[in-house]
């Protein structure tokens, strides 16, 4: 099992949704690169993104943002940040756009 995740200050609403083209190219990269060790005979069984929600980090606090989805820190309401929408539409099809 592998997991990994990234950090960005990326908590800005624009039309109702967190845009964070710089979360999805990381996610592509690594999933990438993922796939072609699978290809080249690693042995990966699980994979998992790191993390769903926004959350404290210990090297961070509230200053970057981990999630794929954003967590308002007064209100509690949570928004699926367009990498959210990307990694729902990679796993219903199964298919790593370039």
């Amino acid at each position: 099992m592998t997991e990994n995740g990234c950090a960005y200050d990326d908590d800005v609403l624009v039309d109702g949704v967190v845009q964070d083209p710089e979360r999805i190219t990381y996610l592509r990269e690594h999933l990438s690169g993922l796939h072609e060790a699978i290809e080249r005979g690693a042995d990966v069984r699980a994979y998992l993104l790191w993390t769903f929600l926004d959350n404290f980090e210990w090297a961070y606090g509230y200053t970057k943002a981990f999630g794929l989805v954003h967590v308002d820190r007064e209100t509690l309401a949570r928004t699926p940040k367009a990498s959210a929408h990307w990694y729902a539409a990679l796993a219903r099809t199964r298919v790593l756009e370039s």
